[in-house]
């Protein structure tokens, strides 16, 4: 599956909202910041604000997380870059519950080339949809919120599409901490069946939780019945092929299967469909649906893409599994 798959599949704002947001490269979690302030405005209807008060919910959003930046280059900033200012400026705009005037200088300076040129390149390119265009010059700039983004923030999936965006960022976050990064990375991540939530798989330090990670890749719909994941309904994560294999084939030989438990095989679903499907095996259209939400996570940059790569490239020692289609059906070899 491609990017440009991934949105022919759901040819909507929302689809090219998660281009950017879970396809886009990331050296910087400067898009995630921007990306929450964008939502918080056009949610309260505007539709064109002043470049300063979208740097303002810019600088905010950035200071409520970590925020940790891809090492290398730290040691070369300047005393006005937005990073420096953002360290030396976090403690008191934190207490006063808004940008320092020279933090929001520096926010304002920075923003339209830092992030906001590249705010709707993905992978293959650039989304179909835009989300905003800039207007103006100096301090009289302005944001013009495009209808699409309206269409975003009024979608029935705002919430979803927030919580995504927050557990993309905090995936990204963790793999650029400092010593938790390289594991992430080269290693990918592990499931944590207690709490239903991603960890680094050698510290065990929960990053995210699952549902939220991967939702997005689904398109907000349930992978069993493929409605839509209403905010009011309650959800699930399910195991596409039932734990309970496992535990069946250990009694007879032992499972010769991959791990169930693994990222590959969780999906998000109702949690009332979750409940009536129990331990059967999936249905061909579920299988379907979960080889393209695989290869949609293997368009997203690390560490998801290194965890489900890591899956297929140890599925069958001496033998190339060559894309999650023909991996699925050689696990129901294995489940028949």
């Amino acid at each position: 599956m491609t990017q440009a798959d991934f949105y022919a599949a759901d040819p909507s704002a929302r689809a090219s909202w998660r281009m950017a947001i879970l396809m886009g490269r990331n050296a910087r979690t400067y898009k995630f910041a921007l990306g929450d302030a964008l939502l918080r405005q056009a949610a309260q209807g505007h539709t064109e604000i002043p470049l300063r008060d979208l740097a303002a919910s810019y600088a905010m959003a950035f200071l409520d997380r970590r925020a940790p930046q891809a090492p290398g280059n730290e040691e070369a900033l300047g005393a006005t870059d937005f990073l420096t200012v953002a360290a030396q400026e976090r403690a008191e705009s934190r207490r006063l519950g808004h940008p320092t005037d020279r933090l929001l200088d520096a926010a304002e300076q920075s923003i339209p080339g830092m992030v906001m040129r590249k705010f709707h390149n993905y992978g293959g390119g650039e989304t179909p949809h835009r989300f905003y265009d800039l207007a103006g010059r100096g301090r009289h700039r302005t944001v013009r919120l495009s209808p699409a983004l309206g269409q975003v923030a009024r979608s029935y999936e705002w919430d979803g599409l927030g919580a995504e965006l927050d557990a993309r960022w905090s995936i990204v976050e963790s793999s650029f901490a400092t010593g938790i990064g390289r594991s992430l990375i080269e290693e990918g991540i592990s499931v944590d069946l207690d709490t239903l939530h991603i960890k680094d798989r050698y510290r065990r330090r929960s990053v995210t939780g699952v549902a939220e990670a991967v939702a997005g890749f689904q398109h907000g719909r349930c992978h069993i019945c493929d409605e839509p994941l209403d905010s009011g309904t309650r959800t699930a994560v399910d195991h596409v092929f039932p734990h309970a294999l496992m535990r069946r084939f250990a009694s007879v030989g032992g499972w010769r299967g991959p791990d169930l438990d693994s990222l590959w095989n969780l999906a998000v679903a109702h949690a009332q469909c979750n409940g009536e499907k129990s331990d059967r095996m999936p249905k061909p259209a579920e299988l379907t649906r979960l080889a393209r939400r695989n290869e949609a996570i293997m368009r997203s940059p690390q560490p998801l893409r290194t965890t489900l790569r890591h899956t297929l490239r140890n599925a069958a020692p001496g033998r190339r599994i060559p894309n999650w289609t023909a991996f699925l059906h050689e696990v129901g070899k294995v489940c028949g």
